[in-house]
């Protein structure tokens, strides 16, 4: 399961830095004004309280009153505009594959041992990668985030034209999300982008992946590690993960410039034809992309199959897949060297 892991931690890195980078050329601030304070005396946000209220059956009222309080935060639009993974590989590793993270994520896993497992046995997902996606995401649970989820998605749905369909979707998700919980919308806090808990979901993944692990009768990823584990183990199952299956293998271009395709769904048998250079050992027919390791002074080149499509299910970011292949792996190492009694 380890080398699965560690075979795939370069693929994500340079579709992170090609994606983004094409992503974030036009990520400019939209509004040359000050939005208005109440959002639903804007005729956009009546159209979509009024379009929520008929297609998800809620109270057109509560959901008037409930963005009332929503207000605009410059700083929410000005973090979307300055994303980690807008940096190069060799500068986001050094964020996340710290010796501090390793000996969190050792010690987590130490902590939840019996409930990793059963999530690994119930969905097939291994333990070390779950360990890192919540390692990344709220470092083990100590981080949230500081904006109110319903400033947040309401900033972005309706302030950044960029992504302001996205945001809308997941506002309105927000909404029922809230209806279905019975929470209390202004008091929800979560990123700057409006994912939530410790595996920092956005709303459309909560109620679609969400599970109640402990049979308690709630889904609840803020505090109940059961659910949080189980979740996360869920998602990446909904998304078709191939247990100890590859996530990528190195690969060669022995051109001197970067091939036409590069980030291009593709096949292996395809990328071969190309004159993409890797092992013979991968049946043509698997599904591939052809991504490149931007490192100070060179780009390795790796071919990313399926479960390298899955992790970035997760985050569209590969520097964020990169970075979870990578974690997980080294947590996997350290807790093996360190402490070979721990359970399974």
């Amino acid at each position: 399961m380890t080398t699965a892991l560690r075979s795939g931690l370069a693929v994500c890195s340079l579709l992170a830095v090609c994606l983004l980078s094409a992503c974030t050329r036009n990520l400019k601030p939209s509004h040359a004004t000050t939005p208005p304070e109440n959002y639903t005396t804007r005729p956009e946000v009546t159209a979509f309280i009024e379009r929520v209220a008929k297609q998800d059956h809620l109270n057109a009222a509560w959901i008037t009153q409930t963005l009332a309080q929503a207000k605009h935060r410059d700083s929410i639009v000005a973090a979307i505009t300055r994303p980690y993974e807008s940096k190069p590989w060799y500068e986001y590793r050094a964020i996340f594959l710290t010796d501090t993270r390793i000996a969190g994520g050792v010690q987590f896993w130490n902590a939840h041992a019996a409930t990793l497992a059963r999530a690994e046995q119930t969905y097939h997902v291994p333990a070390s990668l779950i360990v890192a996606i919540i390692g990344i995401e709220s470092n083990y649970g100590r981080q949230h985030g500081g904006y109110r989820v319903l400033d947040a998605l309401a900033t972005l749905g309706f302030d950044y034209p960029p992504r302001g369909k996205f945001f809308q979707g997941e506002l309105a998700q927000f909404l029922l999300m809230c209806h279905e919980r019975n929470l209390q919308p202004a008091a929800v806090m979560g990123s700057y982008a409006g994912a939530m808990g410790a595996p920092q979901f956005m709303p459309d993944s909560y109620r679609q992946y969400a599970v109640d692990f402990d049979n308690d009768g709630k889904r609840d990823i803020w505090q109940d590690w059961s659910d949080i584990i189980g979740s996360v183990a869920n998602f990446f199952h909904a998304h078709g993960w191939q247990p100890n299956g590859l996530i990528a293998i190195p690969a060669a271009w022995p051109k001197p410039t970067p091939p036409d395709n590069l980030l291009a769904p593709s096949t292996v048998g395809a990328l071969r034809q190309q004159g993409v250079i890797l092992s013979t050992g991968v049946s043509g027919d698997q599904d591939a992309i052809l991504v490149g390791l931007q490192e100070q002074n060179n780009t390795d080149y790796w071919v990313g199959l399926h479960n390298f499509r899955v992790i970035t299910q997760y985050n569209k970011s590969a520097l964020y897949a990169m970075a979870a292949t990578d974690l997980a792996d080294r947590i996997a190492q350290a807790r093996a060297q360190e402490d070979h009694h721990a359970p399974p």
